[in-house]
């Protein structure tokens, strides 16, 4: 009961807000990204700022209680959330200082990706990132961060300059390369292990239009398009980005009433410039191609990175799982396409992409991120708002996974990965693990921050 007992001294600390089972907002509150996570807190801490971080963390360490860490939410394994423990919500500490002579950006822990592209593309900049504006930038950025500009510019983490942290006993650290380096280098790519980062500075780099959106090609010819793309990506200039998918059509603007539900297999396509005839050369054997939709055309950045906002609202039931690929052999594609053309239900996808380019000459060992040999990193969701869909969604992800799995590495980006067994993130991790678990047991020795992929201590 102790932790019960000391609610009000922790209220009286905070300039937060506390929120408990018997708020009236608290359902609200508890909610996930992923409705087929449901978590009951015991405590929801809001804090305003790095020092309310710094007091719940302490709380949470004298009480005993599971911490978990929540960003924008997304998650699909719900790690945002946690069974009687306290959850540190970050979602009123968000905000976004430009410095555009710099390059850099100053990022609270809270923001979410489309707020950090309104701010910088204001300034004709930008930082790589997801592809649905209301992720957090704080799961992503210390998952590794994939996105649009992945091959350009690299991972979000090869842009982050610096973070502060509030680790497991309470203090507030700065992580870069010139202090605390061994921090810094395992929250790039290793998750939220080491602590709550309440700040990210990220290098910036001048981005304003893309030449950008999806070809559309008729389901039958999959496995000719994805055997011709499994050839082009890789042998592209790295302004040029694509991921593969296998979607239906949303039936909405701006897509044709003829395709929509249609399923078919996709190319997005994103060209890291505004020079459309640039970009139609790199993408004229796509073209030859014959796509029945081609939808590519110049953008401001934030609107391709806002553009799967609305099929993907919170309070879908979600079922992931994922791979590192280095190849696609006839085989693997072979799988890809009999499981990818059978989605189970219209919001279900999977998409392949490609972190090679900027992403892959980064030394393996310069960050935790395990991949920089990798060329794709896959992720199949099933989705649907109907909870009674949960089982048929999660059955053919599953299926799907399985079918691929031999073709993998064994690792997987964890950002997209479930609860899925500390063998699972060993495998991940390869080379890197005992580094990443040694520099765990110097900052957090106890495991307070468990409540993700875990590295446990040394």
């Amino acid at each position: 009961m102790a932790a019960i007992d000391g609610v009000g001294a922790l209220r009286a600390k905070l300039r937060g807000q506390v929120i408990g089972r018997d708020h009236p907002g608290y359902d609200e509150a508890r909610r996930l990204y992923n409705a087929m996570i449901d978590r009951r807190p015991l405590l929801i801490v809001r804090p305003a700022d790095a020092g309310d971080v710094a007091a719940a963390v302490t709380f949470a360490r004298a009480a005993g209680l599971e911490v978990a860490i929540r960003g924008g939410g997304h998650n699909g394994a719900g790690l945002g959330g946690v069974d009687d423990g306290l959850v540190i919500d970050l979602s009123a500490m968000r905000g976004v200082d430009v410095d555009s002579a710099a390059r850099t950006a100053r990022v609270l822990g809270g923001t979410l990706l489309g707020e950090v592209d309104a701010a910088t593309h204001d300034h004709r900049l930008a930082a790589p990132f997801g592809i649905i504006s209301t992720t957090g930038v704080g799961g992503l950025t210390l998952g590794g961060g994939v996105g649009h500009l992945t091959r350009k510019l690299g991972l979000s983490i090869d842009n982050l300059l610096e973070a502060e942290v509030v680790l497991a006993d309470g203090t507030i650290v700065r992580a870069a390369e010139d202090e605390n380096d061994d921090l810094f280098w395992a929250l790039r790519g290793g998750g939220g292990n080491f602590g709550v980062v309440t700040a990210f500075t990220f290098l910036l780099s001048p981005i304003d239009t893309v030449v950008t959106g999806p070809m559309f090609w008729p389901l039958e010819r999959s496995q000719e398009i994805l055997s011709w793309y499994r050839d082009f990506m890789p042998a592209q200039r790295d302004e040029l980005n694509g991921f593969f998918a296998f979607l239906s059509v949303p039936p909405a603007d701006p897509f044709p009433a003829e395709l929509h539900l249609q399923k078919v297999c996709a190319v997005v396509w994103c060209y890291a410039g505004s020079d459309e005839a640039a970009a139609a050369t790199l993408l004229e054997p796509a073209r030859r191609l014959d796509p029945l939709l081609d939808g590519v055309g110049a953008v401001p950045f934030p609107g391709i990175q806002s553009a799967f906002d609305g099929i993907y609202p919170p309070g879908d039931q979600w079922y992931w799982r994922t791979h590192f690929l280095r190849d696609l052999p006839d085989a693997a594609i072979e799988a890809n396409v009999e499981h990818g053309s059978r989605l189970p239900t219209w919001k279900s996808s999977m998409h392949m992409y490609p972190v090679d380019g900027a992403a892959g000459r980064v030394p393996s060992d310069a960050t935790a991120w395990p991949g920089r040999d990798m060329k794709w990193a896959q992720v199949i969701v099933g989705v649907d708002p109907d909870p009674a869909n949960a089982e048929l969604v999660k059955a053919w992800t599953i299926d799907y996974w399985d079918a691929v799995h031999p073709y993998a590495t064994g690792g997987a980006y964890v950002n997209f990965m479930m609860d899925e067994g500390q063998g699972r993130v060993e495998a991940t991790y390869g080379e890197n693990f005992s580094r990443l678990a040694a520099i765990k047991a110097k900052y957090d020795p106890d495991n307070l921050f468990h409540v993700n992929q875990n590295i446990r201590p040394a």
